[in-house]
């Protein structure tokens, strides 16, 4: 089971990583980690078993989080209250083929289990992308995607080519919105 203890923290350099294609067919291992990614957003999300492991909620983690230099993340965007998740899925070497020219920003701001501190700023992100990517199979799929499950998965992209979140946020002026970019509450 990974714990907190077992994500990778800002300032190593995995996380500043290109990671590898991941090969076919997935290995025992790569499954094993795709499924221990998963169980962990799930964990994470579960309020009781959340605190009894003082885990901090999730709703992507990338491979290289757990120090595993290979694309691979797994994304769980829930639902509203016992409603089935949004977004339930192991992106295995996504690829953002499309995007809108419209961007979106958290008004929140973006978080990251391997940044343990708060780094306030818009992260200005297309608001709809398609990504193609493979599942455990093999197989080619195709995802489209809008709003805030847009910028999960581009964060967790993100990830897998060593750019985290706080790369996106203008420096001199961080509440800045770019020109043609929403706030997404």
């Amino acid at each position: 089971m990974i714990l907190m203890k077992d994500i990778v923290r800002d300032g190593h350099s995995v996380l500043r990583a290109q990671a590898a294609k991941v090969e076919f067919p997935l290995t025992d291992e790569d499954k094993k980690l795709a499924a221990e990614m998963m169980t962990f957003l799930e964990n994470s999300q579960n309020p009781e078993i959340a605190e009894k492991h003082q885990l901090r909620a999730g709703v992507g983690l990338a491979a290289p989080q757990v120090g595993v230099s290979k694309q691979m993340s797994a994304v769980l965007v829930p639902g509203g209250d016992d409603e089935e998740p949004v977004l339930k899925t192991v992106l295995i070497n996504p690829t953002i083929i499309a995007h809108s020219v419209k961007n979106a920003a958290l008004s929140e701001g973006e978080g990251c289990l391997s940044v343990d501190r708060d780094i306030p700023g818009y992260v200005p992100r297309h608001e709809r992308i398609t990504i193609r990517y493979q599942d455990f199979d093999g197989n080619i799929l195709k995802l489209k995607l809008k709003d805030y499950p847009a910028i999960v998965c581009q964060h967790e992209i993100d990830h897998l080519h060593g750019i985290l979140f706080y790369d996106h946020i203008n420096s001199t002026n961080p509440f800045e919105l770019p020109e043609n970019t929403v706030l997404l509450e």
